[in-house]
């Protein structure tokens, strides 16, 4: 994600780091409140309560960690309205944006992992290969503290998206949220230590520290067992080579370019209103926004056509004052300025501005108008750099061949999207995608309404996967363990060194592998021999 989850090149000194937080409505303008800075020394010590709260919490059984998540997930549809107003007023998105992208996620993400959770978690069994008198199995045991240092995009789902399976695995959680959503974090928090102690568990199992980079570096050296990062390409960079001095684990969740291939069979009216999805949800500040949309040659006229129209109808304005609106507000005032600079220089290099293209609203909040530019050219910045904002490219290309080198011409991974009638044409196309994630026929981030599936990129866009079996047991230990099949109890004495073991192990070893009858049977000469010597 572009969104910066803190700054790490940020000043580090005492002095340079304000001691709070004044929050502010992006789409007003308007004071929230005002948040204090956790200095490094409370890091430590939001840790130190973490770890002690998970000793308990890592006793419990699958069952009582399911009653917790089913009583968030209550509290959460009790308070759907209120939790609305807290996403809305401290990140200018819609409430219909509040709703569908981050309460809607969330409770799928808790009834997924109450259902699936110990499926996953429970030991399994696995072959003990030639070891036949022993058993094999893997188990999956909690990490302890598992750290998140969170960007601004998703004020709620993005507490809640690590929070989940680290409790469900049987880990603490310490997350330092940006500091440009500081304000919405305490209600977040409240909520979960309520879940958590109207079941009888120790609210200190959720901890949340506030800051700017000091405070994130803080996290990062607090000796947390594990880490999960989300974030720009630079500030992921900063992150893993600051957890290598502690050898901390670390999970990035990076910045994404997403290509959008509209091929020259696709729906056109399917496509066009994904587009729209992968474009706008959230002001297009979305790790998987589709940034690039690449539009065969033959149907291309008529996808500007649409997607014009349709754009140009969007309505914009202040969520938070009642207002019905489309688009919402960019969260901050930093991100409107590369959203605004991209665009110029596209512009320079030969883009032509079909909707919008320019800030609006300025005497209210921080907006710029849903955009759509054509002409767009592989070589352009803004086909190269994260745009993070309310901006439909359009790119032109000649076949799925000319899409794929396109499609993959970037530093980026992480999702990608296909749209085709020919469901054999979309998937060889989705298979030659350097992603980690692809939806055929469908808005790439849908991908992750579909819990089983994991989350998470490949080259620039980061490493490690939330989300689904494999983001579980990413919060864990996976302990191999090889045991007793039988209660057979002989020595196997490999010393001291017989003068035929050499000839016996060869023997054995070319029975066991070697290809052919010819092969084999030298193998049981060579053991014969080695028998008769030893």
């Amino acid at each position: 994600m572009s969104a910066t989850a803190v700054n790490m090149h940020a000043p580090s000194s005492g002095s340079d780091t304000p001691h709070v937080i004044q929050c502010f409505d992006p789409a007003s303008r308007e004071l929230l409140g005002v948040v204090p800075v956790d200095a490094p020394e409370a890091v430590h010590a939001a840790v130190a309560r973490a770890r002690e709260a998970q000793r308990g919490w890592a006793e419990t059984d699958f069952a009582t960690r399911r009653r917790v998540l089913r009583r968030l997930e209550d509290l959460i549809l009790d308070r759907v309205d209120e939790l609305c107003d807290v996403i809305v007023r401290d990140s200018g998105k819609t409430r219909e944006n509040a709703l569908m992208g981050e309460i809607w996620p969330v409770c799928e993400k808790l009834r997924w992992t109450a259902a699936n959770g110990e499926k996953h978690l429970r030991p399994e069994s696995v072959s003990s290969g030639i070891l036949m008198h022993k058993k094999a199995r893997l188990e999956f045991h909690p990490l302890g503290v598992i750290g998140a240092i969170i960007p601004w995009n998703y004020p709620f789902q993005n507490i809640m998206n690590p929070a989940i399976p680290a409790l469900m695995a049987g880990n603490a959680v310490v997350i330092k949220p940006s500091e440009w959503v500081a304000w919405s974090a305490g209600p977040v928090l409240e909520l979960l230590r309520e879940a958590l102690q109207s079941e009888g568990q120790s609210p200190e199992l959720v901890q949340v520290v506030q800051g700017y980079a000091e405070t994130g570096r803080a996290l990062i050296a607090s000796g947390v067992d594990s880490l999960v990062f989300i974030g720009s390409v630079r500030n992921g960079q900063a992150v893993l080579e600051a957890a290598a001095k502690t050898i901390t684990p670390v999970v990035l969740e990076l910045g994404g370019k997403d290509p959008f291939i509209v091929c020259d069979d696709a729906d056109l009216e399917q496509a066009a209103h994904a587009a729209l999805a992968g474009c706008f949800i959230s002001a297009g500040q979305n790790c998987v926004a589709s940034e690039r949309l690449l539009v065969f040659d033959a149907v291309y006229d008529a996808f500007e056509a649409r997607v014009a129209q349709l754009v140009g109808a969007l309505r914009q304005g202040v969520p938070s004052e009642g207002e019905t609106v489309d688009v919402g507000a960019m969260v901050t005032p930093m991100q409107l300025e590369i959203v605004e600079r991209l665009v110029a220089r596209a512009v320079e290099q030969g883009a032509r501005v079909v909707v919008g293209g320019r800030r609006v609203l300025s005497e209210r909040g921080d907006f710029f108008a849903p955009t759509v530019l054509a002409d767009v050219t592989p070589e352009m910045d803004i086909m190269r750099e994260e745009t993070f904002g309310p901006v439909m490219l359009l790119c032109r290309v000649r076949d799925e061949h000319d899409a794929v080198q396109v499609a993959n011409g970037t530093e980026f991974g992480l999702s990608s999207s296909v749209f085709s009638r020919n469901h054999a044409k979309a998937r060889r196309i989705a298979e030659r995608l350097q992603a980690g994630m692809c939806a055929i026929n469908e808005f790439g981030g849908m991908t992750y309404m579909a819990q089983d599936l994991t989350f998470g990129g490949i080259k620039a866009s980061g490493f490690g996967r939330m989300n689904g079996r494999d983001g579980l047991r990413a919060c864990c230990n996976t302990k191999a363990v090889l045991d007793d099949r039988f209660p057979l109890h002989f020595a196997n004495k490999l010393f001291p060194i017989g003068d035929a073991d050499f000839d016996r192990i060869k023997g054995a070893v070319t029975v066991m592998y070697g290809r052919g009858l010819r092969r084999k049977l030298r193998g049981v000469s060579e053991l014969v021999r080695s028998l008769r010597k030893g």
